[in-house]
């Protein structure tokens, strides 16, 4: 069985686009239309795809660590790496149309709003009932992320995994209870695995190289 992943639609760090008070998904697709109009979408090259030249690089370089912090961070790109705001901006369209890059999105810190327990609450459920298991939980506004795993019998039963967050354990625990009869019978035992320490993560970084890009 293939690797399931199930998103949330309200999950830190997920993209919503702007809405105007009072409109609904017309104001939206308006939005979007706006910035098409702005930034019209030619055809860059993307990173490491054919042709592609050392603005693609420069720019993963200049913001692997985020973006500026501006309010018009893509016209300081253009500044810092001598190139239009509607060039950066297309290139990080053409490398999210061909997978090199996700999304750009905003990730709050969670740890700074106060929400210090993080638990990994982990399912048994079986394989015919996961797809509908899944989604359930990924539907619920305090799981921030949902996917399953095979079991390692039988020390491990657990096949469906969602993270979720609280201010303290016990109001996570309580969060657990609630997940439970979402699922209801679809799930047999179960458990929560609570964060312990803060690893540093990062994605993909790329080196400099020598004597071309600052080194």
């Amino acid at each position: 069985m293939n690797e399931l992943g199930f998103n949330n639609p309200l999950s830190p760090g997920e993209r919503v686009e702007p809405q105007a008070p009072g409109e609904g998904a017309h104001g939206r697709q308006t939005e979007k239309s706006q910035i098409s109009q702005r930034f019209p979408l030619t055809q860059p090259s993307p990173l490491g795809g054919e042709g592609s030249d050392d603005l693609d690089r420069r720019l993963i370089l200049a913001t692997q660590a985020g973006l500026p912090l501006t309010p018009r961070p893509f016209a300081a790109l253009a500044e810092q790496l001598g190139a239009t705001e509607a060039e950066v901006v297309n290139r990080f369209r053409a490398m999210q149309a061909t997978g090199a890059l996700r999304r750009i999105a905003a990730v709050p810190d969670h740890y700074r709003m106060g929400y210090v327990a993080n638990g990994m609450t982990v399912w048994e459920v079986a394989e015919h009932d996961l797809d509908a298991a899944g989604q359930a939980l990924a539907a619920l506004p305090w799981v921030t992320h949902c996917y399953s795993r095979p079991a390692r019998l039988p020390v491990w039963p657990y096949t469906l995994f969602a993270m979720a967050h609280g201010r303290n354990r016990e109001e996570v625990l309580a969060l657990v209870k609630d997940m439970a009869a979402t699922l209801g019978d679809k799930a047999g035992r179960r458990d929560v695995l609570f964060s312990t320490r803060i690893l540093k993560k990062t994605g993909l970084r790329l080196k400099r190289r020598p004597g071309r890009e600052g080194e």
